[in-house]
C-alpha cells in the first residue's frame, strides 16, 4: 500500500505517517462502502464512533513508556502528573504548557495555527498556486444550506486544512484575535480523516458533523484580516467537540458564543479523543500564507496519498499550534 509522507516544519524532514488503523479504513471505505452502503453508512454513525472510541481509548494503558514513544508524547510538556494519565483518553485530552512550550509570533498582524496538526494552505481562485477547488470539502456545502450569506463573504477566499492525527494534542486555540459574530453547528456523520478516507469520499469535511464559528478581526483589538470562518469537524472515533475558551491558560473554561472577543491563541475548544479536522476560510485578499507552507505543499518526490489521489503535488507539513502560518495583507 503508497505510504504517506509529510514534511516536518521544523526540521525540514520528510516522515513518514504511522496511520492508526489504517487497514480497518482501507477496508470499510474501498470494499465495505462499495458493496454494502447500509452498513458503511452505520460504521460512520454516532453510536459507532462512540464505540469505537470507547474500546480504542477507555482501557488502561499497560505499557505506557512504549505507547508514549510510539505517538512521540512529550510528558515534559504537560500540565497534569504523569500518573493522572493512565488511559489513551487521558493522554489524549492532555494539557500543556503552551504559553511555554508553543510560543507565538509577537505580530499583531499574524495569523497562528490552531491545532498541532499536518496542514496544508488552500485557494477557491483558479489563479492561484494552490486552488484546491472542492478537494477536501464542497464550499456550498460547508457552512450549511441556511448560511448563504457567509458562502458570499468567503466565495474566492483562501483556505488551510488542519488534520490532526489520534497523537496529538487536541485542544484548539484561536487563530486570529477577534469578535464572535456567528456560531452555530451542524449535524453530520463521523467520516475518519485518514488521507485514504478523504480521497475515497469526495469532500468529505463538508458531510461530517462540524461546529463553525465566524470571527471578525477588524475590531479593536483583533488580527485585523477581516472576518474568518474556524469550522471544527468531527471523524471517526470523535465524540464531541468541547467548546471552552479560557483567556488565561485553562482557567474558567466557557462555552463559545456570538458577542465573545477571542484572543488570539487561547484555548477556544477540545475535540474527544481520535482524529479530527479543522478549517479556515478567510475572506479574498486579506491574508498571505507563510512561504514555506506554501512550497512544501507543491513539493515534488514526497509520497503523499493525496498527491497520488488528487493527482498532483499535495503534502502536508506537521506544524505546531500558535506558530505561525499567515500575515495580515
Amino acid at each position: 500500500m503508497l505510504q504517506h509522507q509529510y514534511i516536518e516544519r521544523d526540521s525540514g524532514r520528510v516522515l513518514t505517517e504511522q496511520l492508526l488503523g489504517d487497514r480497518m479504513v482501507r477496508l470499510l471505505y474501498h470494499r465495505v462502502r462499495e458493496h454494502n452502503s447500509h452498513l458503511f453508512r452505520m460504521l460512520t454513525s454516532s453510536w459507532m464512533s462512540q464505540v469505537l472510541a470507547a474500546v480504542q481509548f477507555d482501557r488502561p494503558v499497560l505499557n505506557r513508556q512504549a505507547f508514549l514513544a510510539s505517538c512521540g508524547i512529550d510528558l515534559q510538556e504537560c500540565l497534569d502528573r504523569p500518573d493522572q494519565l493512565g488511559t489513551a483518553r487521558r493522554l489524549f485530552e492532555r494539557k500543556i504548557r503552551y504559553w511555554e512550550c508553543r510560543p507565538m509570533p509577537g505580530d499583531d498582524g499574524a495569523v497562528v495555527s490552531p491545532a498541532d496538526a499536518r496542514a496544508i494552505p488552500g485557494c477557491f481562485s483558479q489563479t492561484s498556486l494552490v486552488c484546491l477547488k472542492d478537494k477536501f470539502f464542497a464550499f456550498d456545502e460547508l457552512f450549511g444550506m441556511a448560511a448563504s450569506h457567509w458562502r458570499t463573504a468567503f466565495q474566492g477566499g483562501d483556505f488551510m486544512v488542519f488534520r490532526l492525527t489520534p497523537d496529538k494534542y487536541h485542544y484548539n486555540h484561536a487563530p486570529v484575535a477577534g469578535k464572535v459574530v456567528d456560531f452555530y453547528s451542524l449535524d453530520g456523520c463521523f467520516h475518519s480523516c485518514n488521507p485514504s478516507a478523504i480521497v475515497s469520499e469526495v469532500t468529505p469535511y463538508s458531510k461530517n458533523r462540524r461546529v463553525v464559528t465566524i470571527i471578525d478581526s477588524d475590531v479593536p483589538g483583533g488580527t485585523g484580516v477581516g472576518l474568518v470562518a474556524m469550522i471544527e469537524v468531527v471523524a471517526l472515533m470523535i465524540g464531541d467537540i468541547v467548546q471552552a475558551y479560557s483567556a488565561h491558560r485553562y482557567d474558567e473554561p466557557q462555552p463559545v458564543e456570538a458577542g465573545m472577543f477571542l484572543a488570539k491563541g487561547q484555548p477556544k475548544s477540545l475535540y474527544r479523543p481520535g482524529s479530527s479536522t479543522d478549517i479556515l476560510i478567510f475572506e479574498p485578499g486579506r491574508i498571505s500564507f507563510a512561504q514555506d507552507l506554501v512550497n512544501n505543499s507543491i513539493r515534488s518526490g514526497v509520497s503523499s496519498r493525496f498527491s497520488h489521489g488528487f493527482g498532483r503535488a499535495l503534502v502536508e507539513t506537521d506544524l505546531k499550534v500558535r506558530s505561525l502560518i499567515a500575515t495580515r495583507r
